[in-house]
């Protein structure tokens, strides 16, 4: 207990701003409190070796519709200074290395761990994690923290966890232990990488490791199936270009144990600033990233009438980069973002193609309540699912787009969904695998 009433002292001063924990009737409209995920995004430049000159150009586009691509609108802006990076500052590879797999999944798992490495190497060099959790406390020059963006992303009520960790509440500190678990622990950093090739050396490699199986056969006609098999794969695979994207997701380490040595050795306010204290916060190797893993997608460039090459590209690669996401979001659970419905009649959210959304795609319906304690809950209290592919919002990326995020008062974009009983604006949905 006197853990908790000298920590209540050191923060009581910290709580400065206001803003309603539940839903909350605005103008006579409800509005949804809407705790999103943190992400930092950061492209790992790679220098690849082309034969073609034309691909090499190609690939100049891809990297450049990087910096063109919206900040995905389902996670809070997160991010930190040096928005890339490149592979020869961090890892020394020759060229050999770096050599496309051609279909080879244990070349790649190999090219994937140097990747992994020099992204490591990265975060650590750039002390990625301190930087994260400085950037949750609005930390300053002189090593001051404060709780505005805590209170702005979680909707606390400042006032009342004020009173309550004044007078060393137990629900004070859990307030204190759910924004841990809610925001600061869902922060995470995504290093992207890309690449602009041809489909044919592709397909024609995939194509060879079958026939190479095909010929081991001792039954011929399995054997002629085997190559028939390969040969219609290669001619489907075979035109055009594509933009390949690779992304590995790290997730803020943030738990109970570095909670309370950082409020307890490392928090001030402008009240109470120590050296000690910050140098204790700039020298600490408590806060750290752990790895969560990596998916990949490739997306299929196909050059027409009426768009440039670089319009069309750029297209793809932000689409591109939305697909390998989604494919994050599917694969962990910790990624996985919630969405709030923003209407009953139809059911409607602003979640669509972009985040993955089929035909047939079933949700959790999500109330989002507070236990005595002051601990978020997410209680499940029904489940909707996406009847008809015209039911889908097409929210994805184009360039006579301007706005996806959903129309006007009058015209509320989104996808609907059929099912669930007594459900509410403000609920959320999250897919179910």
């Amino acid at each position: 207990m006197n853990k908790i009433f000298k920590l209540s002292a050191v923060l009581f001063l910290a709580v400065l701003t206001s803003v309603p924990l539940r839903a909350q009737e605005a103008e006579g409209e409800s509005e949804a409190v809407y705790r999103r995920s943190s992400l930092y995004p950061v492209l790992l430049e790679t220098n690849p070796v082309f034969d073609d000159e034309d691909v090499a150009e190609l690939n100049k586009l891809v990297m450049g519709s990087y910096g063109k691509a919206p900040f995905p609108d389902k996670y809070n802006d997160h991010r930190l200074e040096h928005v890339s990076f490149k592979l020869t500052d961090y890892v020394n590879v020759s060229s050999e290395d770096l050599k496309d797999d051609d279909g080879d999944d244990q070349k790649g798992r190999k090219k994937d761990q140097i990747y992994i490495q020099a992204s490591e190497k990265f975060l650590q060099e750039k002390d990625v994690a301190r930087g994260l959790v400085a950037k949750w406390f609005n930390r300053q020059e002189d090593g001051t923290f404060d709780m505005s963006m805590i209170h702005e992303r979680g909707s606390y009520d400042a006032s009342a966890m004020q009173v309550q960790l004044a007078t060393g509440s137990i629900r004070g500190m859990a307030m204190l232990k759910d924004a841990g678990e809610e925001l600061i622990k869902n922060t995470f950093v995504v290093v992207n990488r890309m690449k602009f090739v041809k489909n044919e050396p592709i397909a024609r490699a995939i194509r060879d490791i079958s026939y190479a199986t095909a010929n081991q056969l001792a039954n011929e006609i399995a054997k002629v199936a085997t190559k028939a098999a390969a040969d219609a794969l290669y001619n489907t695979t075979k035109d055009g270009y594509s933009v390949w994207t690779v992304s590995y997701l790290y997730q803020l380490e943030w738990n109970d144990d570095i909670t309370n040595q950082f409020y307890m050795d490392m928090w001030m306010d402008s009240t109470s600033i120590s050296e000690e204290r910050k140098v204790l916060f700039d020298t600490t190797d408590i806060f750290k990233l752990s790895f969560v893993g990596y998916e990949k997608s490739k997306s299929l460039v196909l050059f027409s009438v009426g768009r440039s090459k670089e319009e069309i590209i750029q297209v793809a690669t932000i689409r591109n980069i939305d697909r390998t996401y989604v494919k994050l979001q599917k694969s962990y659970d910790v990624f996985k973002t919630k969405t709030p419905i923003v209407s009953t009649d139809p059911i409607l959210a602003k979640i669509g193609m972009k985040e993955g959304v089929e035909k047939r795609d079933k949700f959790e319906v999500l109330e989002m309540v507070v236990d005595k304690d002051g601990m978020t809950k997410y209680e499940v209290v029904g489940t909707v699912k996406v009847k008809k592919k015209d039911d889908i919002w097409d929210n994805r990326y184009d360039l006579s787009t301007e706005d996806v995020d959903g129309g006007t008062e009058e015209e509320l974009k989104g996808t609907v969904f059929k099912g669930g009983r007594k459900i509410m604006s403000g609920m959320l949905l999250r897919q179910v695998k």
